[in-house]
């Protein structure tokens, strides 16, 4: 899941986002309000993680720009002010969830998956495919003889293919969603990871394909 974090104190962005990659999201952070303005507009997000307070320009400008284009992606606001007020105003300008800081990470983490489970595009959280068992909420990938140990960015490869099962997903998609939009990666960083996969899932049913000069697709034989 790609999650674009807006927050302009380096510190509290800087822990977030390794917390949030931890826990196998992809982030992007930007720290002015107009430049993440701009990239939300130009390159979207899943999710977006908005501070209230911004230079450039502010939380809630970014928020109303986002709904007057029609644009439904889900917002957690973050703010220093709990008042019931500034809590309403954000709601009501279209933000869809509330966090005031400080917070614990594990509460910032349960409520994207929260807003993850809106989106109508979303999958179950237990799925099969073949001979494997994919847990979202758990974050596991198990066969018959039980849980494979898949690194966090392994997982995480798998998941966004079984999301788009039977569909081709472009390498720069999957790139952008592993290491987040404008990482520096090596050229063949996706390979490594799609022949590690491979050797993996190998013998469950399951194939990836390579479609090339395009990208990758999760084949389990039910299409």
């Amino acid at each position: 899941m790609r999650i674009v974090l807006i927050e302009d104190n380096e510190g509290l962005a800087k822990g977030l986002s390794a917390a949030l990659r931890d826990h196998g999201f992809a982030v992007d952070w930007l720290a002015d309000g107009a430049e993440g303005e701009r990239f939300l507009r130009d390159e979207g997000a899943d999710i977006a993680i908005i501070d209230v307070n911004l230079p450039g320009l502010g939380g809630l400008e970014i928020l109303r720009s986002l709904r007057a284009r029609g644009d439904a992606v889900p917002v957690l606001m973050l703010t220093a002010m709990g008042k019931t007020s500034d809590r309403v105003t954000g709601l009501e300008a279209g933000a869809d969830d509330y966090l005031v800081k400080p917070f614990e990470v594990a509460e910032l983490v349960a409520r994207l998956r929260a807003l993850a489970r809106r989106r109508p595009e979303l999958r179950a959280d237990i799925e099969s495919f073949g001979a494997l068992r994919l847990d979202r909420a758990a974050r596991r990938l198990s066969g018959p003889a039980g849980p494979i140990d898949l690194p966090r960015r392994e997982l995480a490869l798998f998941e966004v293919l079984a999301a788009n099962s039977g569909r081709i997903v472009e390498k720069q998609r999957i790139a952008a969603t592993l290491y987040g939009t404008g990482s520096e990666v090596e050229p063949n960083a996706v390979e490594i990871l799609v022949s590690r996969l491979r050797r993996k899932i190998e013998g469950h049913g399951v194939t990836i394909r390579t479609a090339r000069g395009l990208g990758y697709m999760l084949d389990d034989g039910s299409a």
